[in-house]
Protein backbone atom coordinates (compact mmCIF):
# COMPACT_ATOMS: atom_id res chain seq x y z
CA UNK A 1 0.00 0.00 0.00
CA UNK A 2 1.43 3.38 -0.94
CA UNK A 3 1.66 6.47 1.15
CA UNK A 4 -0.96 8.12 -1.00
CA UNK A 5 -3.46 5.34 -0.26
CA UNK A 6 -3.01 5.70 3.52
CA UNK A 7 -2.32 9.37 4.24
CA UNK A 8 -1.29 10.36 7.73
CA UNK A 9 -3.89 12.46 9.46
CA UNK A 10 -3.10 16.14 9.73
CA UNK A 11 -3.57 16.10 13.50
CA UNK A 12 -0.88 13.41 13.82
CA UNK A 13 1.51 15.41 11.67
CA UNK A 14 1.03 18.44 13.87
CA UNK A 15 1.91 16.39 16.91
CA UNK A 16 5.06 14.97 15.26
CA UNK A 17 6.35 18.32 13.97
CA UNK A 18 5.50 21.07 16.44
CA UNK A 19 5.22 24.52 15.07
CA UNK A 20 8.45 26.54 15.49
CA UNK A 21 8.19 29.90 17.30
CA UNK A 22 8.46 32.88 15.00
CA UNK A 23 11.53 35.09 15.35
CA UNK A 24 11.09 38.83 15.66
CA UNK A 25 10.89 40.45 12.27
CA UNK A 26 13.45 43.10 11.43
CA UNK A 27 17.08 43.25 12.39
CA UNK A 28 16.67 45.80 15.15
CA UNK A 29 13.91 43.90 16.95
CA UNK A 30 16.35 41.46 18.52
CA UNK A 31 18.96 44.08 19.37
CA UNK A 32 17.01 46.71 21.29
CA UNK A 33 17.77 45.21 24.65
CA UNK A 34 18.71 47.31 27.70
CA UNK A 35 22.28 46.00 27.57
CA UNK A 36 22.61 46.88 23.90
CA UNK A 37 21.24 50.40 24.41
CA UNK A 38 23.55 51.07 27.37
CA UNK A 39 26.60 49.69 25.53
CA UNK A 40 25.87 51.68 22.39
CA UNK A 41 25.33 54.85 24.44
CA UNK A 42 28.65 54.42 26.27
CA UNK A 43 30.43 53.76 22.95
CA UNK A 44 28.88 56.86 21.36
CA UNK A 45 29.79 59.09 24.30
CA UNK A 46 33.37 57.80 24.30
CA UNK A 47 33.75 58.45 20.55
CA UNK A 48 32.30 61.96 20.87
CA UNK A 49 34.65 62.79 23.76
CA UNK A 50 37.68 61.52 21.80
CA UNK A 51 36.68 63.53 18.72
CA UNK A 52 36.24 66.66 20.82
CA UNK A 53 39.55 66.04 22.60
CA UNK A 54 41.47 65.98 19.31
CA UNK A 55 39.39 68.41 17.25
CA UNK A 56 38.94 71.30 19.69
CA UNK A 57 42.66 72.30 19.71
CA UNK A 58 42.78 72.07 15.91
CA UNK A 59 39.68 74.23 15.47
CA UNK A 60 41.03 76.75 17.99
CA UNK A 61 44.36 76.91 16.17
CA UNK A 62 42.67 77.45 12.79
CA UNK A 63 40.51 80.24 14.17
CA UNK A 64 43.40 81.86 16.05
CA UNK A 65 45.09 82.71 12.75
CA UNK A 66 42.15 84.97 11.84
CA UNK A 67 42.45 87.17 14.95
CA UNK A 68 44.78 89.64 16.53
CA UNK A 69 46.65 88.69 19.67
CA UNK A 70 44.21 90.72 21.78
CA UNK A 71 41.22 89.00 20.19
CA UNK A 72 42.77 85.59 20.90
CA UNK A 73 42.85 86.44 24.61
CA UNK A 74 39.54 88.28 25.00
CA UNK A 75 37.11 86.98 22.38
CA UNK A 76 35.29 83.67 22.32
CA UNK A 77 37.87 80.92 21.56
CA UNK A 78 35.70 79.65 18.68
CA UNK A 79 34.82 83.01 17.17
CA UNK A 80 36.03 83.98 13.71
CA UNK A 81 38.16 87.08 13.30
CA UNK A 82 38.68 88.16 9.70
CA UNK A 83 40.45 87.01 6.57
CA UNK A 84 42.71 90.03 6.77
CA UNK A 85 43.94 88.66 10.09
CA UNK A 86 45.37 85.65 8.25
CA UNK A 87 47.24 87.94 5.88
CA UNK A 88 48.61 90.00 8.74
CA UNK A 89 49.78 86.91 10.60
CA UNK A 90 51.37 85.61 7.38
CA UNK A 91 53.31 88.84 6.79
CA UNK A 92 54.56 89.00 10.37
CA UNK A 93 55.54 85.33 10.41
CA UNK A 94 57.60 85.42 7.23
CA UNK A 95 59.16 88.75 8.14
CA UNK A 96 60.83 86.96 11.06
CA UNK A 97 64.55 86.65 10.24
CA UNK A 98 63.89 87.25 6.54
CA UNK A 99 61.58 84.30 6.05
CA UNK A 100 63.70 81.70 7.81
CA UNK A 101 60.60 79.49 8.17
CA UNK A 102 60.89 78.56 4.48
CA UNK A 103 64.49 77.46 5.15
CA UNK A 104 63.36 75.30 8.05
CA UNK A 105 60.61 73.69 5.98
CA UNK A 106 63.08 72.99 3.16
CA UNK A 107 65.48 71.41 5.64
CA UNK A 108 62.69 69.19 6.98
CA UNK A 109 61.82 68.06 3.45
CA UNK A 110 65.48 67.35 2.66
CA UNK A 111 66.09 65.33 5.82
CA UNK A 112 62.79 63.43 5.60
CA UNK A 113 62.92 62.45 1.91
CA UNK A 114 66.63 61.53 1.77
CA UNK A 115 66.26 59.45 4.94
CA UNK A 116 63.10 57.89 3.49
CA UNK A 117 64.94 56.77 0.36
CA UNK A 118 67.73 55.19 2.41
CA UNK A 119 65.17 53.56 4.71
CA UNK A 120 63.38 51.85 1.84
CA UNK A 121 66.65 50.72 0.25
CA UNK A 122 67.69 49.09 3.54
CA UNK A 123 64.44 48.01 5.22
CA UNK A 124 62.77 46.14 2.36
CA UNK A 125 65.71 43.81 1.52
CA UNK A 126 66.43 43.32 5.24
CA UNK A 127 62.84 42.33 6.00
CA UNK A 128 62.77 40.06 2.96
CA UNK A 129 65.99 38.33 4.02
CA UNK A 130 64.80 37.82 7.59
CA UNK A 131 61.47 36.39 6.44
CA UNK A 132 62.27 34.19 3.44
CA UNK A 133 65.94 33.23 3.55
CA UNK A 134 68.00 31.08 5.86
CA UNK A 135 71.43 32.20 7.01
CA UNK A 136 73.57 32.01 10.11
CA UNK A 137 72.65 34.58 12.74
CA UNK A 138 69.17 35.20 11.32
CA UNK A 139 67.33 34.75 14.63
CA UNK A 140 69.88 36.90 16.44
CA UNK A 141 69.40 39.75 13.96
CA UNK A 142 65.63 39.48 14.27
CA UNK A 143 65.87 39.59 18.08
CA UNK A 144 68.15 42.64 17.97
CA UNK A 145 65.76 44.36 15.58
CA UNK A 146 62.88 43.82 17.98
CA UNK A 147 64.90 45.05 20.96
CA UNK A 148 66.04 48.24 19.23
CA UNK A 149 62.50 48.84 17.98
CA UNK A 150 61.18 48.74 21.56
CA UNK A 151 63.78 51.19 22.89
CA UNK A 152 62.70 54.86 23.16
CA UNK A 153 64.33 56.94 20.44
CA UNK A 154 65.42 59.61 22.94
CA UNK A 155 67.59 57.05 24.73
CA UNK A 156 69.64 56.57 21.55
CA UNK A 157 70.36 60.26 20.91
CA UNK A 158 73.49 60.48 23.09
CA UNK A 159 75.11 57.28 21.68
CA UNK A 160 74.28 58.47 18.17
CA UNK A 161 75.84 61.87 18.83
CA UNK A 162 79.04 60.27 20.14
CA UNK A 163 79.14 58.00 17.10
CA UNK A 164 78.65 60.87 14.66
CA UNK A 165 81.28 62.89 16.47
CA UNK A 166 83.81 60.05 16.10
CA UNK A 167 83.01 59.84 12.40
CA UNK A 168 83.42 63.59 11.98
CA UNK A 169 79.78 64.03 10.93
CA UNK A 170 78.47 65.90 13.98
CA UNK A 171 76.96 69.23 12.96
CA UNK A 172 76.34 68.15 9.35
CA UNK A 173 73.10 67.15 7.70
CA UNK A 174 74.27 63.53 7.68
CA UNK A 175 74.22 63.48 11.48
CA UNK A 176 70.44 63.79 11.10
CA UNK A 177 69.79 61.85 7.88
CA UNK A 178 71.72 58.70 8.79
CA UNK A 179 70.03 58.18 12.21
CA UNK A 180 66.68 58.93 10.56
CA UNK A 181 67.42 56.16 8.05
CA UNK A 182 67.88 53.64 10.87
CA UNK A 183 64.26 52.41 11.07
CA UNK A 184 63.96 48.97 12.72
CA UNK A 185 60.17 49.22 12.84
CA UNK A 186 60.13 49.32 9.05
CA UNK A 187 62.27 46.17 8.90
CA UNK A 188 59.85 44.44 11.24
CA UNK A 189 56.81 45.49 9.17
CA UNK A 190 58.39 44.11 6.00
CA UNK A 191 59.36 40.92 7.84
CA UNK A 192 55.78 40.37 9.05
CA UNK A 193 54.36 41.07 5.58
CA UNK A 194 56.63 38.66 3.75
CA UNK A 195 56.21 35.97 6.42
CA UNK A 196 52.41 36.11 6.23
CA UNK A 197 51.71 36.81 2.57
CA UNK A 198 54.47 35.43 0.35
CA UNK A 199 54.53 31.61 0.07
CA UNK A 200 58.09 30.24 -0.09
CA UNK A 201 57.03 27.78 -2.80
CA UNK A 202 56.36 30.69 -5.15
CA UNK A 203 59.93 31.92 -4.79
CA UNK A 204 61.36 28.40 -4.95
CA UNK A 205 59.60 27.74 -8.24
CA UNK A 206 61.20 30.86 -9.69
CA UNK A 207 64.61 29.70 -8.48
CA UNK A 208 64.03 26.31 -10.12
CA UNK A 209 63.26 28.08 -13.38
CA UNK A 210 66.73 29.62 -13.27
CA UNK A 211 66.05 33.00 -11.72
CA UNK A 212 68.81 34.48 -9.61
CA UNK A 213 68.18 35.65 -6.06
CA UNK A 214 68.17 39.27 -7.23
CA UNK A 215 65.63 38.48 -9.96
CA UNK A 216 63.39 36.68 -7.47
CA UNK A 217 63.47 39.68 -5.17
CA UNK A 218 63.17 42.31 -7.89
CA UNK A 219 60.48 40.80 -10.12
CA UNK A 220 58.42 38.70 -7.67
CA UNK A 221 58.82 39.89 -4.08
CA UNK A 222 58.99 43.64 -4.71
CA UNK A 223 55.78 43.95 -6.82
CA UNK A 224 53.88 41.93 -4.22
CA UNK A 225 55.21 44.12 -1.40
CA UNK A 226 53.87 47.46 -2.65
CA UNK A 227 51.30 47.84 0.19
CA UNK A 228 53.86 47.37 2.96
CA UNK A 229 56.40 49.58 1.16
CA UNK A 230 53.83 52.40 1.19
CA UNK A 231 53.16 51.76 4.86
CA UNK A 232 56.86 51.87 5.78
CA UNK A 233 57.34 55.01 3.69
CA UNK A 234 54.49 56.81 5.44
CA UNK A 235 55.61 55.92 8.96
CA UNK A 236 59.20 56.83 8.14
CA UNK A 237 58.27 60.19 6.62
CA UNK A 238 55.98 61.17 9.51
CA UNK A 239 58.55 60.12 12.11
CA UNK A 240 61.34 62.01 10.37
CA UNK A 241 59.26 65.13 9.78
CA UNK A 242 58.09 65.34 13.39
CA UNK A 243 61.43 64.48 15.02
CA UNK A 244 62.58 67.27 17.27
CA UNK A 245 65.13 66.03 19.79
CA UNK A 246 67.71 64.50 17.45
CA UNK A 247 68.14 67.55 15.14
CA UNK A 248 68.15 69.85 18.17
CA UNK A 249 71.12 67.92 19.61
CA UNK A 250 73.00 67.28 16.37
CA UNK A 251 72.77 70.62 14.57
CA UNK A 252 74.50 73.75 15.93
CA UNK A 253 73.35 76.28 13.30
CA UNK A 254 69.76 77.56 13.19
CA UNK A 255 69.93 77.67 9.39
CA UNK A 256 70.20 73.86 9.48
CA UNK A 257 67.22 73.35 11.77
CA UNK A 258 64.12 71.53 10.55
CA UNK A 259 60.67 73.01 11.02
CA UNK A 260 59.99 71.33 14.36
CA UNK A 261 63.08 72.86 15.96
CA UNK A 262 62.25 76.12 14.20
CA UNK A 263 58.91 76.25 16.04
CA UNK A 264 60.84 76.27 19.30
CA UNK A 265 62.95 79.18 18.04
CA UNK A 266 59.76 81.07 17.22
CA UNK A 267 58.39 80.41 20.71
CA UNK A 268 61.54 81.43 22.54
CA UNK A 269 61.86 84.60 20.47
CA UNK A 270 58.47 85.80 21.65
CA UNK A 271 58.22 87.85 24.83
CA UNK A 272 54.86 86.17 25.46
CA UNK A 273 56.57 82.87 26.28
CA UNK A 274 60.11 84.01 27.05
CA UNK A 275 60.31 87.15 29.18
CA UNK A 276 64.10 87.21 28.91
CA UNK A 277 64.00 87.68 25.13
CA UNK A 278 63.28 91.39 25.50
CA UNK A 279 61.32 91.46 22.24
CA UNK A 280 58.23 93.54 22.69
CA UNK A 281 56.80 93.17 19.19
CA UNK A 282 58.01 89.70 18.30
CA UNK A 283 56.08 86.61 17.27
CA UNK A 284 52.55 86.59 18.70
CA UNK A 285 49.98 83.84 19.18
CA UNK A 286 48.33 84.09 15.73
CA UNK A 287 51.73 83.78 14.04
CA UNK A 288 52.62 80.76 16.18
CA UNK A 289 49.31 79.09 15.31
CA UNK A 290 49.88 79.77 11.60
CA UNK A 291 53.42 78.38 11.78
CA UNK A 292 52.14 75.19 13.42
CA UNK A 293 49.51 74.74 10.70
CA UNK A 294 52.04 75.28 7.91
CA UNK A 295 54.41 72.65 9.34
CA UNK A 296 51.58 70.11 9.59
CA UNK A 297 50.31 70.55 6.02
CA UNK A 298 52.99 68.30 4.35
CA UNK A 299 52.08 65.37 6.62
CA UNK A 300 48.37 65.84 5.87
CA UNK A 301 49.03 65.97 2.11
CA UNK A 302 51.14 62.80 2.21
CA UNK A 303 48.43 61.05 4.23
CA UNK A 304 45.67 62.03 1.79
CA UNK A 305 47.61 60.77 -1.23
CA UNK A 306 48.75 57.55 0.49
CA UNK A 307 45.49 56.74 2.29
CA UNK A 308 44.45 53.85 0.04
CA UNK A 309 47.89 52.26 0.16
CA UNK A 310 47.99 52.68 3.92
CA UNK A 311 44.71 50.83 4.39
CA UNK A 312 45.77 47.94 2.15
CA UNK A 313 49.16 47.78 3.85
CA UNK A 314 47.69 47.68 7.36
CA UNK A 315 45.19 45.00 6.37
CA UNK A 316 47.78 42.89 4.57
CA UNK A 317 48.34 39.70 6.49
CA UNK A 318 45.11 40.03 8.49
CA UNK A 319 43.73 37.03 6.63
CA UNK A 320 45.59 34.16 5.13
CA UNK A 321 44.38 31.67 2.58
Amino acid sequence: MSVVDNPVPAAQLSRQWPEQPQRPKGRRAGYLTPGFVVGRSIWTIAVVLLVLFFMVPIVWMLLATTKTDTQVLRDNPFSFGSLTGIGTAWDHLFAFQNGVLWTWIGNSALYAFVALAITLIVSVPAGYALALTEFRGRKLLLTLTLLVMLMPSAALVLPLYLEMDKLGLAGTIWSVILPFSFFPFGVYLVYIYFSANIPPDLLNSARLDGSSEWQVFRFIAMPLARPVIALVAFFSFVGNWNNYFLPFVMLPDSDQYPAQVGLKILTTSSALFNTSSGVGNGILRPELALAAIITVIPVVVVFLFAQRSLVSGMLAGATKE
